[in-house]
């Protein structure tokens, strides 16, 4: 079965707990902090693999949890590490955030990786905050918790060469005939439902890959019939063969169909009407088709495209016809990427929102501060006294003053709610 979405959630590992320890030696006087840190959580890692052509795995496994780091031990001893959590996509996935929809990476290579949830630090042990001051801390950070998002795949199938046209008009016939794909193939409307690629050889040095995409019909670009499901596989495409049922045998204008086609590509997408197109008149076998073409030429020509004679049921034509598409292909010239990957990072991890909240009076939420209160151990009365230097350091208690903040009002931040005091 040939799956082109998914949906799934992934969360790596918290970083483990930083130790707090002292050292107890006999005939070792007061013998100092020695609370090792804690280990770094696992990281969920996307990665391209070859031998993959389906998103069909992640129906029946969603949900990909990395493990948290190892404790820190006494004597300065680091936790473990936690193991990564590699998840394979095919060649062509396209990763978006399920909340924003903005895309966040697009795996084109085999063995490219991206890291898409980042385990947490590890938490430091008390022997990292011994000063000139304070010889004996007793408090340790908790571990980081790691990324967790849902997430969108989309797979956009990687060919070089692309068959577009009416269903019917003969795609998956030509692709039989030319390579080793063996689509299925039948005298009725939509018998291809999923896109097929195979391997045009040239020769024993020069090949490319070829895809089926399934009929298109009127309305496509709006989602008519599985319109966007196939429009979606034509975007990566770098040329696209025009297929023509010059015959008209289902009683259709080979002309009309033409423009209706183009016209929903360039509904689809600007880019992918200016895509190069070499139009194939097939059928030429039947005599409709040879009665038909010379039209169809002269209006193709007209318009500015390369119009060949091709026939899949005797074979005649394809062989021209995949030279021609090979020659578009060595000078095809690639357009910049319109809509680039976006780095989720690049928000200064300072920054911080204040505003209202259902169960307190206010919410603050930013990337530091969130971090800094799941690390901080809140029974440690040191550990608080760090908190409270760099809550202020922050700005936002005078940030909270400004929004007209009283005492006693509450604020809410992660899963915990502080009652404001004056100092």
């Amino acid at each position: 079965m040939f799956i082109d979405r998914a949906r799934i959630y992934v969360e790596a590992g918290a970083g483990g707990d930083g130790r707090s320890s002292f050292r107890r030696e006999k005939f070792v006087e007061k013998g100092g902090p020695n609370g090792g840190n804690g280990g770094r959580g696992g990281d969920v890692i996307l990665k391209a693999d070859k031998n993959l052509n389906t998103l069909i795995d992640f129906r029946y496994k969603r949900k990909f949890v990395a493990k948290r780091g190892g404790h820190g031990g006494n004597s300065n001893c680091t936790g473990p590490r936690a193991d990564d959590v590699i998840v394979k996509v095919p060649l062509g996935t396209l990763v978006r955030d399920d909340a924003t929809g903005v895309r966040l990476a697009d795996l084109t290579e085999d063995g490219q990786e991206y890291v898409i949830a980042k385990g947490g630090r590890g938490g430091k042990g008390n022997a990292c905050y011994v000063t000139s001051t304070n010889r004996a801390p007793t408090f340790a950070e908790k571990g980081e918790p790691g990324e967790l998002r849902w997430i969108k795949l989309e797979l956009k199938l990687l060919a070089d060469v692309g068959l577009v046209g009416y269903p019917s008009v003969g795609k998956s016939s030509i692709i039989a005939q030319v390579s080793a794909a063996r689509p299925e193939i039948a005298a009725y409307h939509f018998t291809t439902l999923t896109p097929v690629l195979g391997v045009v050889r040239i020769d024993a040095e020069r090949s490319f890959v070829l895809a089926d995409i399934p009929g298109l019909i009127e309305g496509a670009h709006e989602g008519v019939g599985l319109g966007h499901d196939f429009l979606r596989h034509v975007e990566r495409t770098k040329v696209l063969l025009h297929v023509l049922d010059v015959s008209g045998t289902d009683g259709r204008d080979p002309i009309e169909d033409f423009e209706k086609i183009n016209f929903e590509l360039s509904q689809y997408s600007e880019r992918l009407g200016r895509r190069k197109q070499l139009v194939v008149a097939n059928k030429m076998d039947l005599p409709e088709g040879q009665e038909n073409f010379q039209r169809v030429k002269e209006y193709v020509e007209a318009k500015g495209y390369e119009i060949v004679k091709a026939s899949a049921a005797t074979g005649e034509g394809l062989q021209e016809l995949m030279y021609k598409a090979y020659e578009m292909l060595q000078n095809f010239e690639p357009e910049p990427d319109e809509e680039e990957n976006i780095i989720m990072d690049e928000i200064d991890p300072d920054s911080f929102e204040i505003t209202a909240c259902a169960d307190a009076d206010f919410e603050v939420k930013g990337k530091n501060i969130e971090r800094l209160v799941a690390m901080t151990n809140f029974d440690n009365d040191e550990a608080l006294y760090r908190f409270q230097l760099i809550w202020k350091s922050l700005g936002i208690d005078a940030a909270l003053k400004e929004k007209g903040i009283q005492e006693g009002q509450t604020v809410r931040i992660r899963d915990m709610v502080f009652e404001f005091k004056e100092y």
